[in-house]
């Protein structure tokens, strides 16, 4: 077996372990929704009104996917690092059973972090939409060539640019794709977008902040070809020439579980290693 699965299992078993000496478990995030079938019968019966709390076992992929689950039933998120980086969890396997020692004892604070919502309209007509905590990509998709954007904030010309492609990131996002492609690190309780394009063909295109309270726009011109809108690194829809992709912040927000005193820039300090020499 591989080591993140050992990890997984051994964390799992953990868990259940100190949950029957301790706590009762409120709900597990499993990889698959297949996996929803392993879930005992006390657990498929709980209600949502119910639930206090979603604990997500993994790295930052899994804990993105816990997030639709935590707007869904309303409670907050908290994630135990079993990956590489681990970014947005707030524990890990060695603080496991001090992390539910805290959780059991209401030593933590709630964070409120921004999300964003996507919608695609063609022709005039709203044909998907969707929410992301991290962020919104626009791609070329598998052609070689160089897609044209036009981009509207407020319904404003900011700028017309050849691109692979762009991201609209959240302050959480920030820290993820957008940072590798250059753009700047937000503080994540802030509220405002980051647009970073990718591999603009003009030096004079960079990185920009906006207000959260901003309608972004960006209009496709691709000759024909097709292109992708991904959500927190996922596929989500296929867009095609003249397709127009709206972001503005959603009404919503997710919910985040902090356990320590630990600060943002200390994770920076840590996981990102910025200012090492």
């Amino acid at each position: 077996m591989g080591s993140f699965l050992i990890r997984t299992i051994n964390a799992l078993n953990q868990f259940l372990i100190y949950w029957i000496n301790y706590i009762k478990v409120k709900i597990f995030i499993f990889k698959f929704q297949q996996q929803k079938e392993l879930f005992p019968d006390f657990v498929k019966s709980i209600e949502k009104h119910k639930l206090d709390c979603i604990l997500s076992f993994g790295g930052d992929g899994t804990f993105l996917r816990a997030s639709q689950l935590s707007l869904e039933y309303n409670v907050p998120l908290m994630g135990i690092n079993l990956g590489k980086l681990g970014f947005l969890s707030e524990s890990s396997l060695s603080e496991l059973e001090k992390s539910i020692d805290d959780l059991k004892k209401n030593k933590f604070k709630v964070q409120q972090r921004l999300l964003l919502k996507s919608v695609v309209k063609r022709n005039n007509h709203k044909v998907f939409k969707s929410t992301a905590l991290n962020d919104a990509v626009i791609y070329k998709g598998k052609e070689a060539r160089l897609i044209d954007i036009r981009f509207y904030s407020n319904k404003r010309l900011v700028v017309e640019t050849r691109c692979d492609g762009l991201i609209v990131s959240t302050p959480t996002g920030s820290t993820a794709y957008s940072l590798s492609a250059g753009g700047p690190i937000l503080s994540p309780v802030m509220d405002a977008f980051v647009v970073t394009p990718l591999n603009p063909h003009i030096l004079s295109v960079r990185p920009m902040v906006f207000a959260s309270d901003d309608k972004l726009s960006f209009i496709l011109h691709v000759n024909g070809s097709k292109c992708i809108l991904q959500l927190d690194g996922k596929n989500s829809y296929e867009l095609i020439d003249d397709d127009e992709i709206i972001v503005t912040a959603s009404n919503k927000k997710i919910s985040f579980i902090k356990l320590s005193n630990k600060t943002f820039y200390q994770i920076l300090r840590k996981k990102l290693h910025m200012g090492r020499r």
